[in-house]
């Protein structure tokens, strides 16, 4: 990484994060903050890593993703210019090591903000509702990104999962879900989204077939 630290802070680093105009004060980078510029490629932090720091995206962009245990990625989210980092405000905040890694996706700029500098920033009101609101803005995408992956596909082959057993099942939903490879909670919260569409009729161990061509469309994606 290149790393220079200029005596006055960049012109737009308050208007990319407007909040942070009372907790500068036009006195220019604050004590344990520096400007890193880095390439396209390279890892801004990784993984069970302890958090160095809070990094406010002034250029470039980075990609915030997951590693499985055989190699496989998936992408949360990115981080441009203006937006905070979720992975990072839960490390701080919890003192916890890193839960995903961050790769530079372009030539990037951020300014590195070490913990107990982002934690007294924190004491200013304006600048803590901005990262509150960001951080909820955060949350609802993975929240959208965890229903897409437990949902998109799940719901058509639990629907297939109940047809071909006639017009009654005698199964648990905790069957399902091992038949499925989930967990109860997830084939519970689509059994009653299936309930509500009228589908079918559950009860105890037990589930009723109300309009099985509905299901046949559900499982065939249609």
């Amino acid at each position: 990484m290149q790393t220079s630290s200029p005596p006055g802070h960049p012109p737009d680093i308050v208007a990319l994060y407007p909040a942070l105009a009372n907790v500068l004060s036009g006195q220019g980078l604050p004590a344990g903050a520096a400007l890193l510029t880095v390439p396209a490629g390279t890892t801004m932090f990784n993984e069970q890593e302890p958090c160095k720091g809070f990094p406010l995206v002034l250029q470039g962009e980075v990609r915030v993703a997951r590693r499985s245990g055989d190699g496989r990625e998936m992408e949360l989210y990115r981080v441009g210019p203006g937006e905070l980092c979720l992975v990072s405000s839960t490390c701080l905040f919890r003192s916890q090591p890193l839960m995903a890694h961050g790769v530079a996706t372009r030539p990037t700029t951020v300014l590195l903000v070490e913990a107990p500098t982002f934690r007294r920033w924190l004491d200013e009101p304006v600048f803590r509702d901005s990262v509150l609101g960001l951080f909820a803005q955060r949350m609802a995408d993975l929240t959208a990104l965890v229903d897409a992956i437990a949902f998109h596909k799940l719901d058509r082959r639990l629907a297939a999962a109940l047809l071909g057993h006639g017009q009654e099942l005698a199964v648990t939903h905790q069957a399902l879900a091992d038949r499925l490879g989930t967990v109860r909670e997830i084939v519970t919260r689509l059994l009653r989204r299936f309930e509500r569409e009228g589908w079918i009729e559950g009860a105890r161990e037990r589930i009723r077939i109300l309009d099985s061509a509905a299901l046949r469309r559900q499982a065939q994606g249609l």
